[in-house]
């Protein structure tokens, strides 16, 4: 039977399979992703061409090692409460950081600085759609709350496609887009979170 993994968690396995039985810990890959998201981030405001592709290729692989941490954990049967914390936070962090970066390196040019404000909208909208998604998760279970998926890829790989936006030079437009794209999203997510809180508060021997 083939395997319904999206295609970015079976690279990350396939990565960490090495490391299983070494020294290394899960939180060390979430720190190697919370500092690669950071300089991803740093090196989009930075706004050279030259940046915002190194920006580019950082962000894919941090969002590598953020499927990474987690997947190591699994295998070598290290999870932890402290390391689900601490992979949500950076994984917010760099959302955050990387959106307001993109906004920043794009500002000062034809669209003015809308796309610092943007940057930083789409980012927050981020971070609320990501903390209220896992709220759920951790209520109701995975199996409570589907992601739309198709050929291996998942809703939220959509982020992936900020490295060829970002070589192709249209950090500026993508940015004004998200900054309008994300909190749309973000409303409907908010609504299912209430209605998901409203459930759980009639029956609330559904939650986990």
């Amino acid at each position: 039977m083939a395997s319904t993994d999206p295609w970015d968690g079976r690279l990350a396995r396939w990565l960490v399979r090495p490391l299983r039985d070494t020294p290394v810990h899960p939180n060390h890959v979430t720190t190697a992703a919370l500092a690669t998201g950071l300089v991803a981030a740093a090196l989009f405001a930075a706004g050279s061409e030259r940046t915002v592709t190194a920006g580019g290729l950082a962000f894919v692989l941090s969002s590598l090692l953020d499927h990474a941490d987690g997947e190591l954990a699994r295998m070598a049967g290290k999870t932890s409460d402290f390391g689900r914390a601490y992979d949500r936070v950076a994984d917010l962090v760099v959302k955050l950081a990387v959106f307001a970066g993109m906004g920043i390196g794009a500002s000062g040019g034809r669209l003015g600085r809308w796309p610092a404000l943007m940057g930083l909208v789409a980012g927050t909208a981020l971070v609320a759609i990501f903390s209220m998604r896992s709220e759920m998760l951790r209520r109701r279970g995975p199996s409570m709350l589907t992601q739309p998926s198709a050929g291996g890829f998942e809703i939220e790989d959509v982020l992936y496609v900020i490295a060829p936006v970002a070589w192709a030079g249209w950090i500026g437009p993508f940015v004004m887009a998200a900054g309008v794209g994300a909190p749309l999203f973000a409303l409907r997510v908010t609504r299912q979170w209430l209605r998901d809180r409203v459930r759980l508060l009639d029956n609330p021997e559904t939650s986990h």
